[in-house]
């Protein structure tokens, strides 16, 4: 048996967003064309523009703008208020991920599932908090030293004292999060050499918010985790969107949560 669920965003009491909308607003961005986008996802073009005018009745503002002319004869783009509905969906999908993931681990067990929801809702100002699994721990004088596995190719470790160690009642085994203020996670292009008690971590840029003295930076470790850097604006000026380069963080930066 396993724990499930569908993912929607509704408005007025109808469905607004779901997987297949987001993705045709996608192709639709990509390509340039609404009847490129329906052929790529197998649809007609009329299932096609249904979808969007459902889309666009319920939205506060138009998805979609025609373009006219130009070297490729127009065609169709998203409108920026676009753009912030899939990026607001995506957050709210991974929650909504890493929800069902967690009740999933119950399995068959009611009693399990409410020790879960009793520990699941973990409040914390940090930006950053990815479900891991322990794999190994080790002791280093009066600290320790937590492994964690993030994904199949993502490891990180955490630093921790060994009294909170004994106080949390770790195990090898155990899921717990490992928890990143935005503001302790450095960019850097070329990963550096000799660093000692680090976290080295491949990205990728997803999106990056500039305002007057800093940048969010949005970076993509795979398909399912990302992590959010906080740095200084004239530190950003180089980055562009899809650059591929390495998030850095301390042992001791990573708090853990369980």
């Amino acid at each position: 048996m396993k724990i499930d669920g569908r993912f929607w965003l509704t408005k007025k009491g109808e469905n607004f967003l779901g997987s297949g909308r987001i993705e045709l607003l996608k192709r639709i961005e990509q390509s340039g064309s609404i009847n490129a986008a329906a052929k790529e996802m197998k649809m007609s073009y009329k299932a096609a523009w249904e979808r969007i005018n459902q889309m666009n009745a319920l939205a506060d503002e138009p998805l979609i703008e025609r373009q006219t002319g130009g070297k490729g004869g127009g065609g169709t783009k998203l409108t920026p208020y676009a753009h912030e509905l899939i990026a607001t969906y995506e957050r709210f999908s991974e929650l909504h991920r890493q929800f069902i993931e967690r009740f999933s681990q119950a399995g068959d067990s009611p009693e399990h599932l409410a020790k879960i929801l009793n520990r699941v809702f973990l409040t914390t100002s940090a930006r950053n908090q990815l479900l891991c699994k322990i794999t190994n721990i080790s002791y280093n004088n009066l600290n320790a030293l937590i492994t964690m596995q993030l994904s199949s190719a993502i490891k990180l470790t955490s630093s921790i004292t060994s009294k909170s160690m004994q106080s949390m009642n770790l195990s090898v085994g155990d899921d717990i999060y490992a928890i990143i203020k935005s503001s302790d996670v450095k960019i850097v292009t070329t990963p550096p050499k000799n660093v000692e008690a680090t976290n080295i971590i491949p990205a990728t840029i997803e999106s990056i918010e500039r305002n007057e003295d800093s940048s969010e930076v949005t970076l993509s470790i795979d398909e399912r985790h990302k992590l959010v850097a906080l740095t200084p604006l004239e530190e950003s000026e180089t980055l562009t969107i899809h650059q591929n380069l390495f998030a850095l963080v301390s042992f001791k930066s990573i708090i853990i949560g369980s």
